[in-house]
C-alpha cells in the first residue's frame, strides 16, 4: 500500500514541479494570459494517460490465461524500465531542469504557432509522468488485489497536487534533492520486486522454466497474507516462496542499479554551462 502511494506522490510532484516552473515563469515574465493553454496541455495529458491505462486493462482482460501471464510479464518489464529511467533521469535533470524549461518556453512562445507549441510542451512533460504512472500501476495492481492499492495511489496523487499548489504559491518548501534521492532508492527496490514478479509471470506463460527451485519457503513463518508480509511485499517485493531465478534477478538488479544510482553525479561541461544560465533548483523549491 505504501509503494503506490509514494511512487504516485513522487510522480505527481515531478509533474507539479514542471508545471509549477512553467506557470511561475509565465507569471514572472508578464505572460499570465497563456496560462489557460497550460491547463489544456495538463488535461489532455491526464486524459490520454487514463485512456491508455483503460485500453491496456480492457485488452488484457480478453486474453487467455497464458497470454494474460505474458502480458503481465511485459507490463512488468516495461514498468521496470520506465521506473529505472525515471529515477536516473531526475537524478541528472534536477540541477538544470528550471533553466531548460525557461529556454523551452521562450522558444515555444516565439514560434509561429506559439499556442500549440506551449500546449505541446506541457502535454509531453505531464504525459511522460502519466504514462510512467500507468505502467507502474498496471504492474503493481496485477500483483496485488483489493481496493487498498488504488486508494493509496489516489492519495499520493491528491497530496502531490496539494503540494504543487503550495509550492507554487510559496507556502511550502521541500528539500527536493533529499526527497528525490530517498524516493529513488525506494523505487529501485520496488522495481526489483516487479522484475522478480515478471520472471514468475514468464514461467507461468511457459517461456522461462530455469532456476525454478524454491530458494526458501517462509509461508508458515511470514506469509504474504499477514500484515507484515503484505507490507514487505508492497515495499520490497517480498515473496514467501520465491524461485532461485527470481531471487537472482532481484539481487542482481538491486546491486547494479543501486551502485550506479549512489555514485556521486558529476555534471558534464555542457550541463554546467546550462545550469549557469539560472540558479539551480538546489535543495529547495
Amino acid at each position: 500500500m505504501l509503494a503506490p502511494f509514494l511512487i504516485m506522490l513522487r510522480e505527481g510532484l515531478e509533474a507539479a514541479l514542471i508545471t509549477g516552473i512553467i506557470a511561475t515563469y509565465l507569471r514572472q515574465t508578464g505572460r499570465s494570459a497563456w496560462m489557460p493553454l497550460v491547463w489544456i496541455g495538463i488535461f489532455l495529458a491526464v486524459a490520454m494517460s487514463l485512456f491508455v491505462g483503460a485500453a491496456l486493462q480492457w485488452v488484457s482482460a480478453e486474453f487467455p490465461q497464458k497470454m494474460q501471464e505474458l502480458f503481465e510479464a511485459c507490463v512488468g518489464l516495461v514498468a521496470v524500465v520506465v521506473l529505472t529511467s525515471m529515477v536516473f533521469w531526475m537524478r541528472k535533470a534536477a540541477r538544470s531542469i528550471k533553466a531548460e524549461l525557461h529556454h523551452s518556453i521562450d522558444n515555444a512562445l516565439h514560434s509561429s504557432a506559439a499556442g500549440w507549441a506551449l500546449i505541446g510542451m506541457v502535454f509531453f512533460a505531464v504525459a511522460r509522468e502519466g504514462l510512467e504512472s500507468i505502467f507502474f500501476l498496471l504492474a503493481i495492481f496485477q500483483q496485488s488485489t483489493g481496493p487498498a492499492m488504488p486508494l493509496a495511489a489516489l492519495a499520493g496523487v491528491l497530496i502531490s497536487v496539494a503540494a504543487g499548489f503550495a509550492i507554487y504559491f510559496g507556502g511550502l518548501r521541500l528539500n527536493l534533492k533529499r526527497f528525490f534521492r530517498w524516493t529513488g532508492i525506494f523505487i529501485l527496490f520496488v522495481a526489483a520486486g516487479i522484475l522478480a514478479g515478471a520472471v514468475g509471470s514468464l514461467h507461468e506463460a511457459g517461456l522461462w522454466n530455469g532456476l525454478q527451485t524454491p530458494a526458501w519457503d517462509l509461508s508458515a513463518v511470514l506469509p504474504v497474507s499477514s500484515v507484515l508480509g503484505a507490507v514487505l511485499s508492497g515495499l520490497l517485493g517480498y515473496q514467501e516462496s520465491p524461485s532461485i531465478g527470481e531471487v537472482i534477478v532481484y539481487l542482481a538488479f538491486l546491486a547494479v542499479s543501486l551502485y550506479f544510482f549512489l555514485q556521486p553525479y558529476t555534471p558534464s561541461a555542457e550541463a554546467h554551462s546550462t545550469a549557469a544560465l539560472k540558479p539551480a533548483e538546489g535543495s529547495n523549491a
